[in-house]
C-alpha cells in the first residue's frame, strides 16, 4: 500500500470529505428557500462545517508515533492544511457553478482560507479533537458583532463582511498564514 493511501486513511480523509460534501449540499438545500436575510451566513456555515469536519484529520491515531517517525512532517502538514482549504472552498464554488449563487468567489476563498487557518491553529493549540473550537467561536463572535464602525469590529466580524473589505481580507490572510505555520512547525497537540 502506498504512503498517501495510508496517510489518507489514518487521517480519516474519506469520512471528512463526505462530511464536507454533505454540509455543502445541506446549505445548498437551505438556500433554495429564497430568504435573502441570511445571505452571507449560509455560505459561512457551509465553510465552517467543512473546516470543522476536516479538522478531525489534523491529528493521527498516535501522536507519539507521528513525532518519532523519520518523515518530513512539516511539508506534509502544510500540504494537508492547504488541501483542506482547497476542498472546503471548492465545495460551495461547485454549488455556485450548478446555479445556486450563495456568495462571490472572493468571499468564499477568503473565508475558507481564514477558517482553515483557525482550524490548523486549533489543532496545534488544543489537539485535533478540539481543533473545531476556534472557528466556531469566531463564527459565534461574528454573528453577534454589531455593524462595523471601526477596525476592531471589522476584525471581529470578518467572516460576514462583504468581499473587498481590507480588514476582513487581511484578517483571513493572517489567520491562514499563522495557523498553517504554527501547525506545520508544532504539529497537533497531544
Amino acid at each position: 500500500m502506498r504512503w498517501l493511501t495510508l496517510y489518507a486513511r489514518s487521517r480519516q480523509v474519506p469520512a471528512s470529505l463526505a462530511a464536507v460534501l454533505v454540509g455543502a449540499v445541506a446549505v445548498w438545500a437551505l438556500a433554495g428557500n429564497g430568504d435573502e436575510r441570511s445571505a452571507p451566513l449560509l455560505p459561512v456555515l457551509a465553510l465552517a462545517a467543512g473546516a470543522t469536519a476536516a479538522s478531525v484529520g489534523l491529528g493521527g491515531q498516535d501522536v507519539a508515533l507521528d513525532r518519532t517517525a523519520a518523515i518530513r512532517w512539516r511539508l506534509r502538514r502544510t500540504a494537508h492544511v492547504l488541501l483542506i482549504g482547497t476542498v472546503v472552498g471548492a465545495a460551495p464554488l461547485v454549488l455556485r457553478m450548478l446555479g445556486e449563487d450563495l456568495a462571490t468567489a472572493g468571499f468564499l476563498v477568503r473565508d475558507a482560507a481564514g477558517l482553515t487557518g483557525l482550524v490548523a491553529f486549533g489543532a496545534a493549540a488544543f489537539g485535533a479533537r478540539y481543533a473545531w473550537t476556534p472557528p466556531i467561536a469566531w463564527l459565534a463572535v461574528s454573528m453577534v458583532t454589531p455593524s462595523p464602525e471601526g477596525l476592531p469590529e471589522e476584525v471581529a466580524g470578518w467572516l460576514l463582511l462583504p468581499p473587498g473589505t481590507p480588514a476582513a481580507t487581511w484578517t483571513a490572510v493572517v489567520l491562514a498564514a499563522l495557523g498553517t505555520t504554527v501547525y506545520a512547525l508544532a504539529g497537533p497537540r497531544r
